[in-house]
């Protein structure tokens, strides 16, 4: 199965219209290394949108979306996509350890999740898990989350 451009079901609210960046879309950026703010989402067109969650994810695709979206985000209001360190061995790429802010986060809503549980996901699952659990997040896709990945 495709992780460059699927969505997930607790998305759907706002994927029809690409309103919101969907979890495919965040990935590439993380790995391309661009902070894309939501102003900057809003300024692109909504062909380019969809062109941004078809955009593969292979190392080549990826070096070219960082440049693409450098090149395009220049010309809106708020100026450049700022430039972040490209994801690299990060937690949701690790498929031995589970992050303890996700536990900490699964522990909050009554849940766990073992490590073959982890291991089981996809590293676009393993993402979304991860970025779901940040601190300050407020959690409401993580429980539709862990149910939809069968958790």
């Amino acid at each position: 199965m495709s992780l460059h451009d699927r969505c997930f079901a607790f998305e759907a609210d706002f994927v029809a219209d690409l309103r919101c960046l969907p979890m495919a879309v965040r990935r590439k950026l993380d790995l391309a290394g661009v902070k894309l703010k939501l102003s900057h989402w809003h300024g692109l067109d909504p062909s380019e949108r969809a062109e941004l969650l078809a955009w593969p994810d292979h190392p080549g695709a990826i070096s070219d979306l960082r440049g693409w979206l450098e090149r395009r985000t220049a010309k809106l209001a708020d100026g450049p996509a700022s430039r972040i360190e490209p994801a690299a061995g990060v937690d949701w790429q690790q498929r031995d350890d589970i992050p303890e802010r996700l536990q900490a986060a699964c522990a909050q809503l009554g849940a766990s999740l073992e490590p073959r549980q982890w291991q089981s996901l996809d590293e676009l699952q393993r993402f979304a898990l991860a970025k779901l659990s940040h601190p300050g997040h407020e959690h409401r896709n993580l429980p539709r989350a862990l149910r939809e990945f069968g958790l």
